[in-house]
Parts: C-alpha cells; sequence; structure tokens
C-alpha cells in the first residue's frame, strides 16, 4: 500500500496541518498533478460516487412477509380446510392473508433509496488542474491530490484543503445544519486539534456542500466514500431501524394466540373423540375454533387503521411513508429535532439596531417584508439616521429578494444576510430595485477575510456617496463621525467604546452583528477612510411563530423537545430559550459529547435540552442514548448530516419544502409545510390510530374468547356442541368483519392529547384492557351457555337450541362493540357517534335475520326459525352485557384494576 493510502486510511486531520505539509502527504503540488498520475489513482482508489448497500431481492421481501406467526397459522387452517372440502373458508383466509402480503411488501420495496438520493446531490462535473491546464471532468474522476478550483455557485466534488481562498464563503448546512454560510480560508485551526467539528474547519470543504461568495483553489483529501458525505452514507447503510411498539406488541400476540389455538384445537377435538364423534367433523369444529382464536383479519384491519391515519395525517400535512409510524407517533415520548428550518425559519432577519443612541427592535419574521420598527414600545419611523442606515445597508449588499412564481413564499437570491438587510430596509419601504436605480453603483471595494467589510460607491446628485458593511471592530476604525438624528457628530474613544460594547451585547444574545457606515463626497482612493458610523444591525435566523405553541402542547401531552443542532452553542441557546425548549437543563456541545462515553451520555441524557455544535455521529449517539433510557424517539431534520439518525430513530420526520431527499428517503414521515407544529398533529392521530386498533382487538379477543368459553364450558358440563361449524365461522365471520372494520376507523376521544405517551413496554394490553377483555368474553360465555343449557333442558330440539344460543351470541357481540369503543368512557357518552359502526350493525342484523330466516339457509347453516318471544329473549340476554362493562369501567376509572393508559 502507497504511504498516500495509509494516510487516506489513517483519517488524517488536513484541516489541522498547514498546506504544504497537506501537499507533501497528498504527493501533488499547487500546480496539481499529471494526468497518467490521476489515472493511476483512480484505479487505486476507484472513482470518487457512493457505493450503496446491498439490498434484498423482491422476491426475499415478498416472502419475508410470510414470517408471521399468526399468518403461518391462518395458511395451515387454509390448506386443512381444502383438504377437507371446505373450500370458501380456505379462498377467505387465503384472500386476506394475500391482501396483507403484498401490502406489507409494496411498502418494504420502497423503504430503501436514501443512497439513491445522495447520490444524485453530488456534483456532476469538477474543474480540476492536470499538467498544469484546467479541466473540466465528470466528478466521478476526482482522485486525492487532485487540485480542484472552486467558484460561487460551484457544487463541491470531495473533501478538499484549499490551498487559495479569497472571499470564499460555503454553505455547508446539509452536513452542519449552520444557518449561514461559512467563511473560508487556507490556515489551519489554530488549536491544531484534529477532533474539531465539521463547522470549525475554516481551511476544509467538503463533498456536497457549494461555494456561495468567493473563489478558491483546493488539494483533493478524500473522496467516495472517505468524505465526510460518504460516512454519513455509510452510517445510513449501517442503521436498522428496530420494529415499531406496535409491532412487537402484535408479534408477541401472535406467538400467544398460536400457543392458545394448538391448545384449543387438542382439547375439543381430544374430548369430542372420548365422546365418540366422528374424526373428521371435530377436525372441522378443530379448524373452526382454531379460526376463532386467531382473528384472521388483523393483518388487514391494522393495515387499514394505518392506512385511513395516513390519510388524515395528509389533511394535516404530514406524509406516512411507512405505515407503522403512524402508530409509533402515539407512543413518541421525545422528539429531537434540529433548529434550523425545522423549528427556526431557516431565513436571517434583522432583530435589533442600534441607531443615533437607540435600540430599535425590528418585527416580522422570515424573508417577507412585512414589519415595523419601534423603541421601547413605541413605533419609529424611517426618515432620519435610520432611514440612512437602511439605505447605506441595502447599497451595499448584492442579494435581491422576491415572490417565489405561484406561492406566497419570498425567497432571497444571494447571500442570507444581505437579504436579511435588504428585508429589513424594505420593511420601511426602502426597495433594493429603487434605491439601485436612484443611486447606480460604480465602484466597490469587496469584502475579504483581511478587511472583513464591504464598500460599494454610488452616484447621487451631490457626488459620490460610499456605503460600508462588515465586522463593527473592522468598520469603526475606518470612521471619524457618527449619525444622529440631528446629523453628525465626532466619533471619540467613549462612543466607540459605547458601540462595541453594544456590538458584544447584541452577540451574547446569538445575533450576528453588522455595522453600517457611509461617506458623502467618497472617491474609490479615500473611500475606506472618515465614514460615518451609521449604527449596528442584529440578525438571526427566527423561530417559527408556530413552533412555540406546538412544543407547549407537546408538554401538555407529556412529550419532551430538545433540540439536536450543528449551530452555535449560543445561537442554539437563546432560539431554544425563545421557543421554551431550554427551562433548567443543560446546553452541551459535540466536544463535550466526544469526551462522554456510551454509559455517562445515557446516564445525562435526561438532563440534556439542547446539544449544538454535534456531527451526524453525534445525533446518532444521542438517539441511542434516549432509546436506551427507554423513550421513543422522534427525530426531526431536513439536512443530510440528519439522516442516519431519523433512520435510527422510531420515527423519523423530514421537512418536505426545505429538506434533501436523502433526509426525506431516510425519513418515515415528511412534513409537507415544514411546520414543527404538524408533528403535534400527527402525534394526536398516531395516539388515535393506537387506540383504534386497540379498540378492535379489544373487542375482537373478548368476542372470541367468548365463544371459546361457550364451546368449552358445554363440553365440559356434557352438553351437546351449542354451534355447528358453520355456525361458528358465521359467528367469527360477523365479529370480525364488519363492526371490527368500524372500530378501526373510531373518532378520536376528546382527551386523547392530555394524557402521557403510553410505555411501550407495556404492551397492547394494560391489566384495566385485559379485565375489561376478561369480563366480556365470561360474560358472554355465561350468559349464552345459560341460554343454551335453559334450552335443552326446557325440551326445545337441539337445533332450536342452537339456534337461540348463535342469535344470542351475535346480538352479544354487536352490544360489546359499542361498549368497546372506549375502554375507559361510558358507552352512554356519544353511543352513536361512530356512523360506520352504527351502518355495520344495522347491515349484520339484517343478515342475522336473513340468515336464521330464510328456508333455503336452514339445511347448511343447521338453524330453526324463531319467534317473537325468542327474538326478545336473545336481545335480553344479550344487552345485559353493557350493564356488566359499564360497571368494570367505573371500577376502572376508580383505579380498581391498576394504571389507567
Amino acid at each position: 500500500m502507497s504511504l498516500l493510502a495509509d494516510d487516506l486510511q489513517a483519517g488524517t486531520p488536513w484541516h489541522a496541518l498547514p498546506v504544504d505539509e497537506c501537499l507533501d502527504r497528498l504527493r501533488s503540488a499547487r500546480g496539481g498533478l499529471t494526468r497518467v498520475e490521476a489515472g493511476r489513482r483512480l484505479a487505486e482508489h476507484g472513482p470518487n460516487e457512493l457505493r450503496g448497500a446491498r439490498r434484498a431481492s423482491p422476491w426475499a421481501l415478498l416472502l419475508g412477509q410470510f414470517r408471521n406467526v399468526l399468518v403461518v397459522i391462518l395458511l395451515i387452517a387454509a390448506a386443512l380446510s381444502v383438504a377437507l372440502g371446505h373450500g370458501v373458508e380456505a379462498i377467505a383466509i387465503a384472500v386476506i392473508v394475500l391482501f396483507a402480503a403484498l401490502l406489507g411488501f409494496a411498502q418494504e420495496y420502497r423503504a430503501e433509496r436514501g443512497m439513491e438520493a445522495l447520490r444524485e446531490m453530488a456534483a456532476p462535473t469538477a474543474t480540476v488542474v492536470r499538467d498544469g491546464e484546467e479541466l473540466e471532468v465528470p466528478a466521478r474522476d476526482v482522485v486525492p491530490g487532485d487540485v480542484i478550483l472552486l467558484y460561487a455557485g460551484d457544487r463541491i466534488p470531495a473533501d478538499a484543503r484549499l490551498i487559495e481562498a479569497v472571499n470564499l464563503r460555503a454553505e455547508e448546512a446539509p452536513l452542519t445544519g449552520e444557518s449561514t454560510p461559512v467563511e473560508k480560508g487556507d490556515e489551519p485551526t489554530p488549536d491544531g486539534r484534529a477532533s474539531t467539528s465539521i463547522g470549525d474547519r475554516a481551511g476544509m470543504v467538503h463533498a456536497g456542500t457549494a461555494v456561495t461568495y468567493g473563489r478558491g483553489r483546493a488539494v483533493v483529501a478524500a473522496t467516495g466514500m472517505d468524505t465526510e458525505f460518504g460516512k454519513v452514507a455509510r452510517m445510513l447503510q449501517r442503521v436498522e431501524p428496530g420494529p415499531t411498539p406496535l409491532q412487537e406488541n402484535l408479534a408477541r400476540l401472535g406467538r400467544a394466540l398460536a400457543r392458545a389455538a394448538f391448545g384449543v384445537v387438542a382439547v375439543i377435538v381430544a374430548l369430542g373423540l372420548l365422546r365418540g364423534q366422528p374424526l373428521v367433523e371435530m377436525l372441522v369444529f378443530g379448524i373452526a375454533l382454531a379460526v376463532a382464536v386467531v382473528p384472521e383479519a388483523l393483518p388487514a384491519v391494522v393495515t387499514i387503521s394505518l392506512a385511513i391515519g395516513v390519510q388524515r395525517m395528509l389533511r394535516r400535512n404530514a406524509l406516512i411513508r411507512r405505515l407503522p409510524a403512524v402508530e409509533t407517533l402515539g407512543s413518541t415520548s421525545v422528539i429531537g429535532s434540529d433548529k434550523t428550518g425545522t423549528l427556526t425559519r431557516d431565513e436571517m432577519t434583522a432583530r435589533r439596531i442600534a441607531v443615533a443612541g437607540r435600540v430599535i427592535d425590528v418585527s416580522g419574521s422570515g424573508y417577507e417584508p412585512v414589519g415595523a420598527f419601534s423603541h421601547r414600545g413605541r413605533e419609529v419611523a424611517a426618515p432620519g439616521a435610520l432611514g440612512r442606515l437602511l439605505r447605506a445597508a441595502t447599497l451595499a449588499s448584492d442579494a435581491h429578494v422576491s415572490r417565489r412564481e405561484g406561492t406566497d413564499r419570498w425567497v432571497v437570491k444571494g447571500d442570507p444576510t444581505e437579504g436579511a438587510l435588504v428585508v429589513a430596509a424594505a420593511k420601511a419601504g426602502l426597495h433594493k430595485a429603487d434605491l439601485d436605480e436612484r443611486y447606480p453603483r460604480v465602484g466597490e471595494v469587496p469584502f475579504t477575510s483581511e478587511t472583513r467589510r464591504m464598500i460599494t460607491l454610488h452616484e447621487t446628485p451631490g457626488g459620490l456617496l460610499a456605503c460600508a458593511k462588515g465586522a463593527p471592530e473592522s468598520l469603526l476604525g475606518s470612521c471619524r463621525l457618527v449619525a444622529t438624528d440631528d446629523g453628525e457628530e465626532p466619533l471619540g474613544p467613549e462612543g466607540r467604546a459605547a458601540i462595541l460594547e453594544e456590538a458584544r451585547r447584541m452577540a451574547a444574545e446569538a445575533l450576528r452583528v453588522l455595522a453600517v457606515a457611509d461617506r458623502r463626497g467618497a472617491t474609490l482612493e479615500d473611500a475606506e477612510s472618515d465614514m460615518t458610523f451609521l449604527g449596528l444591525v442584529g440578525m438571526i435566523d427566527p423561530p417559527r411563530p408556530e413552533a412555540r405553541p406546538a412544543i407547549e402542547r407537546c408538554r401538555e401531552a407529556g412529550i419532551k423537545v430538545v433540540m439536536i443542532t450543528g449551530d452555535h452553542p449560543l445561537t442554539a441557546a437563546a432560539v431554544a430559550r425563545e421557543l421554551g425548549i431550554l427551562r433548567g437543563g443543560r446546553v452541551i456541545t459535540g466536544a463535550e459529547l466526544e469526551a462522554m462515553g456510551d454509559e455517562e451520555l445515557a446516564r445525562r441524557v435526561e438532563g440534556i435540552e439542547v446539544y449544538a455544535r454535534v456531527s451526524p455521529a453525534d445525533k446518532l449517539r444521542v438517539v441511542k442514548a434516549l432509546q436506551a433510557r427507554g423513550h421513543v424517539v422522534a427525530m426531526t431534520g431536513d439536512g443530510v448530516n440528519d439522516a442516519p439518525a431519523l433512520k435510527r430513530a422510531e420515527i423519523g420526520v423530514a421537512m418536505g419544502v426545505t429538506g434533501t431527499d436523502v433526509t426525506k428517503e431516510a425519513a418515515a414521515m415528511t412534513l409537507t409545510d415544514d411546520n414543527f407544529a404538524s408533528i403535534v398533529a400527527a402525534v394526536e392521530e398516531g395516539r388515535g390510530v393506537f387506540n383504534n386498533v386497540k379498540k378492535y382487538l379489544m373487542y375482537l379477543l373478548s368476542s372470541n374468547f367468548g365463544e371459546i368459553g361457550l364451546m368449552a364450558g358445554a363440553a365440559l358440563l356434557g352438553l351437546p356442541l351449542p354451534l355447528s361449524a358453520v355456525m361458528l365461522l358465521y359467528v367469527n365471520l360477523a365479529s370480525d368483519g364488519l363492526p371490527a372494520l368500524a372500530l378501526a376507523v373510531d373518532p378520536p376521544e376528546p382527551d386523547l392529547m392530555r394524557h402521557p405517551p403510553r410505555d411501550p413496554r407495556t404492551g397492547l394490553f394494560t391489566r384495566p384492557v385485559v379485565v375489561l377483555m376478561a369480563v366480556g368474553a365470561a360474560w358472554s360465555a355465561f350468559v349464552n351457555l345459560g341460554v343454551f343449557a335453559w334450552a335443552i333442558r326446557a325440551g326445545r330440539p337441539l337445533a332450536g337450541g342452537m339456534t337461540l344460543t348463535f342469535a344470542t351470541l351475535v346480538l352479544t357481540e354487536f352490544f360489546k362493540a359499542f361498549n368497546f369503543r372506549s375502554d375507559r368512557r361510558s358507552v352512554l357518552a356519544q353511543p352513536f357517534a361512530n356512523g360506520w359502526l352504527d351502518l355495520a350493525i344495522a347491515w349484520e342484523l339484517a343478515l342475522l335475520a336473513f340468515v336464521i330466516e330464510a328456508p333455503f339457509l336452514r339445511g347448511p347453516f343447521g338453524t330453526a326459525p324463531l319467534g317473537a318471544g325468542d327474538w326478545l329473549l336473545a336481545v335480553a340476554a344479550a344487552s345485559s352485557v353493557t350493564p356488566v362493562l359499564e360497571v368494570a369501567k367505573w371500577l376502572e376509572r376508580r383505579g380498581w384494576f391498576g394504571r389507567l393508559d
């Protein structure tokens, strides 16, 4: 292996080394490589592109859908039904299983597209120097040691060490989350630390980011999967999202029902054989019982319930990519939110202006030119020193603001900081286009990293006007006067000290501070001297106005919100405090995180509210630490740097407008309006979906166990079987069918968001739910067995007794459907609020009457006609389950059965 390869594998901290040492280690020169050497390195290191992880074949994905325990049991039941000549039951079961399997396959087949999106973000071409000539080559052909040329607007093709930088700024938000472009230079990091975070590596540029200003020359230090971008891609490949709480609960339920099904079949068949009944008849009956135990419609009902939740969420601006994520939202206990573009608008905004001895507040948020100026609560007019400052700041800027065509969204073309100045002036009625026409630019002194200021010259009726903006320390050195509302006065030492102190106060509030000055009657030669200081402008990427109420709703719902950002700690803390996220907890940086072991982080993670200057690996560690503490984590973000954490979290939330394709592909949910408040709406829908799945299972299993209790009780008492196999299958079809589906779309309960998130470790069935199910099942078995025993002992024919029991059992389950709309609230509270359930019960009642009373169905079902008295008896017996369940709920509300959900 070559020395160069050794350096690359060792992860050399290029940002901490002098330029000459970097060139020496990379076996390169300022004049670039030769074409021959570039070709050799391309063969050695491979193309500059991201490699995808091995993906499962479509056949493997499809076959994987049939590994569920419930599905296996149902397939066995279908096969036995076919063998015994019961084709209708077999077809019904097979169709349901196939439907659920195809839905699962379709979701998984589309789930892993993150790598394709990453590749699309790569730069298509790059300008390199080879054999002393500038060449444009495909970005995939760039190699370590290549010298690349960078200009404003270029997408950077690889990680590279700058060897020359002229006013160079790069937008690194996809990797760092930093909200403003970063100034770049060719000096090594001052402290020489190898662990310096990406956002602080001023001497490096990185693949996947873009040049926003200036120009530069750099030597490539890493390509393909060795770049910071590639490291994110590698993490994305390695992160395996775990099963959702609902998936884990259903898996446990499947195993339990499998054991119950085999046990019930074995016992009933054995008892029948001991009583001398034919083997084939008992096998058919055993299959019917197994189907009664196993809710064959469960996969379809869960899928339908989740799909309806998806549609509801879409109406509330949340697009779900993976159906189980709907339910996961309902158990979310922590939301780890990125700052830039998620909690904030990702639009620099002037917040405060210090001018003529006053500090003026600027209202409005983002790039929309709507707002006002006020001092101590009183509105301030723009003419005077304030208007002069805004005019100079706008003339010294190159950015333009406009409304995006066909939308209400305002956008900036150019530097975001300059955009904030232009928008502030527009709020005062000073529009960039009008000022440029009135004061045409005739010259400029460009910004440099040494002077840290920009000066432009403009024609005016009274001669040339110089306008300047830049760092306060730099610009003050060129000023002799200071503007007041009455004119100008000399700027002495005390005035300079006061200005610098005000700049420090603004910076302490996480504002980005620029100074503004001008000079009348200037020339290009003397524009940088004898200027008049106009004031300071403090800017920040402001919080979204709707974010704070949304965070407060999260707190009411027992959900903790933490900020996880690549931005500066001061900025992050200020925004977090304003939003109500930072309330006495800690703010820690990526460097502090690196110093912590995983166990220490897991111990301290509960007390941390803001993570700043973090890397993609740091975000992933935070998610894992929260999960280690038992939290269900939702992670939001919009940049490439967020993708691994989004994929690892139980629910990844991407921004639809500002988010990258990579983030959207890694996430389970995308916000179509980039509004943090939409997450709260999605959480509410998720809780509603989980409750509906629980209602369905609670009702269904209570009904099924009631059926099994009836059959087992009759066998133990020595009575004939109270239902035929066809009757049992019909009862199962009626209760598993439309009424159960109607419960899956039940309206959400009104107090849904006033409860803390459920603990996923408690499963679907808490103690109160199990008690309620058991009470319903036991009473159903008791009442129906009593009806059957009464009919037999009253001397009624067996067919008549079976028919009366059949009718009573079906009606009992219909009454239970209304009762199980809530495991807490009384059935008398809005009993008919679910219109779909009302229609389902009405339809099933008509079918029940038809099955019993139609003469041509009496043979297949083994039924006999019922008189009016029989129907009244059936209704009275069945309705008795309602007061029993009401008493159980009353006791539950008073805590008799343990903790409520």
